[in-house]
């Protein structure tokens, strides 16, 4: 009798310490938005609830322009309201003066979605459709590009503007394997793990494909000299106040200290423009996030840290229109140099 409780307490127990694994490594796991994207040159995921819930941005009234108001009568999704979870991929284009520009987007959105709408909707902006793997991918004309759309299910959407379906299909693939916890693309799987936990916002890769010209970024006009196989991971957090931080991981250790010595000339640029102004002009909100940045050089890697003043987040997310799908095709946001 002993004999019998003792080994079903210790069934118990395994099952327990089973259960308790399996909900740490889904913690530590990247979410699952992020682990979809197919293979990329950069990553930026938004988690959006923690957001809404201490700004309430959803309840401040947007104006919206008639595309997008079109979007919201045939679909019922408004942006601000009921999308929890963006994750995008960058994909760096062959051909900068293509279709595409510099760069290609995939995408996947996690949300509250009518999908009966939004399959007619997608229906009636496409021009041809194909089943993989019992998914429907809308190929969507726009701009002299193709843009794919899918529904992976009840709460979650993909979207590729990517020359070919290679990309779309792979979101497919990924999505039927996504019990899988730390399955993901290798950018994800090799640099996921230096993400800080808990934050809001992150991304991973080159930053210089959407935002650099031939391999410099351009502050204050003063170029940061960014290698063509320099990797950024950024993130912002909350704790107790909204943290920025930038960490560059550079090809060589002189790099990164040509990155430090940069970036701490203009940000003393800044700085003094910012201290000249008259005491009524400026932005005092700038003001305070250029007097918390700092910059630190180990080796080859290069840290930026800042805290974002609340006041400022505030005006973010004011008018998170700038933030809204482009209407013309799906949920997703426009990209000066990718837009769906």
């Amino acid at each position: 009798m002993h004999k019998r409780t003792r080994t079903t307490l210790f069934v118990v127990l395994l099952m327990l310490a089973i259960l308790a694994a399996g909900i740490y490594l889904r913690k530590k796991a990247p979410p699952e938005a992020a682990r979809l994207l197919p293979e990329s040159d950069g990553i930026v995921y938004l988690n959006l609830r923690p957001l809404r819930a201490a700004t309430h941005f959803d309840q401040h009234p947007v104006a919206h322009d008639p595309e997008y108001q079109r979007f919201i009568d045939a679909t019922g999704f408004v942006f601000e309201r009921d999308l929890d979870e963006a994750a995008f991929a960058l994909h760096e284009m062959p051909n900068p003066n293509g279709p595409n520009g510099l760069v290609a987007f995939s995408e996947v959105f996690v949300g509250r979605f009518d999908g009966k709408k939004l399959a007619k909707y997608f229906e009636s902006q496409a021009s041809s459709r194909e089943t993989y793997y019992g998914h429907d991918v809308f190929d969507i004309p726009n701009e002299g590009r193709t843009v794919r759309v899918t529904q992976l299910g009840y709460d979650m959407v993909a979207v590729s503007n990517a020359p070919t379906a290679e990309q779309i299909h792979s979101i497919c693939d990924r999505y039927r394997a996504a019990a899988l916890p730390f399955a993901g693309s290798t950018l994800l799987s090799q640099h996921y793990g230096e993400i800080p936990l808990l934050s809001l916002a992150w991304g991973i890769g080159k930053i210089g494909l959407p935002l650099g010209e031939n391999g410099n970024l351009k502050i204050y006009g003063m170029q940061v000299p960014l290698p063509e196989d320099t990797t950024f991971i950024a993130s912002l957090r909350w704790t107790g106040a909204l943290r920025l931080r930038v960490e560059e991981i550079a090809p060589t250790d002189l790099a990164a200290s040509s990155t430090a010595e940069s970036l701490e000339n203009t940000l003393g640029l800044m700085r003094t423009v910012e201290n000249n102004l008259p005491e009524n002009s400026g932005n005092p909100e700038i003001r305070s996030l250029l007097d918390s940045m700092k910059v630190v050089h180990h080796r080859n890697r290069t840290v930026v840290t800042a805290t974002l003043p609340d006041s400022l987040m505030q005006q973010l997310v004011a008018a998170p229109e700038n933030m809204a799908p482009d209407t013309s095709t799906a949920p997703a946001t426009d990209s000066q140099d990718g837009k769906k």
